[in-house]
């Protein structure tokens, strides 16, 4: 085990963690983050300093890992890169040899997670899911019924369910968020 890795590692988490908590928030998956990463870090020490383990039983334990986490809860597209971020940071500073290329390759991850997720890149979407009051069929009317329920614009609405007996459409939905939200009011009025 190099000290010189575990000090990269604990920093590059750190940014890691840093970087998502300015960014969205969630204080739950913190602990998630730094406990996969230091978790994968001591196994792939571990497995470094023995010469029976092979590649192959370092790279199926981060599948493991990997499946067994993201079953748990669902995450969004965000949330899985920024965990994959912590797993890969642990794995490459536990193979057990510092390299430049090891720097470099934690670099570049961070580099790549700050600016594939800079709110500048893109404009911010948001996706829900929508229980709605009426069985829509016709997507242009489903969509413009979705705009005025959520008072911004909508990229995508993806029909999961139609009920013509309840009279309900359930419905996932990308959307920008609008500034303010309507007031409960004008949605009704717009049923």
């Amino acid at each position: 085990m190099s000290p010189i890795l575990l000090a990269a590692d604990v920093v590059a988490i750190v940014i890691l963690v840093s970087l998502f908590l300015t960014r969205h928030g969630r204080r739950d998956l913190l602990v998630a983050y730094l406990g996969v990463n230091l978790g994968v870090y001591a196994v792939a020490s571990v497995l470094a300093s023995t010469t029976a383990a092979g590649v192959g039983l370092g790279l199926g334990l981060f599948g493991v890992l990997s499946i067994i986490r993201l079953r748990s809860e669902e995450l969004t597209q965000t949330e899985i890169a920024y965990y994959f971020g912590a797993l890969a940071l642990g794995l490459i500073a536990g193979h057990g040899q510092f390299h430049y290329a090891t720097a470099g390759l934690m670099a570049l991850i961070l580099a790549g997670l700050a600016v594939g997720d800079h709110p500048r890149l893109s404009a911010r979407s948001t996706t829900q899911s929508l229980l709605l009051d009426r069985a829509h069929t016709n997507p242009t009317t489903l969509r413009a019924h979705v705009e005025r329920v959520l008072g911004g614009e909508v990229q995508a609405v993806t029909v999961v369910k139609t009920d013509l007996v309840n009279d309900t459409t359930l419905v996932t939905v990308r959307h920008t968020p609008a500034t303010t939200l309507p007031a409960p009011a004008a949605v009704e009025a717009t049923r």
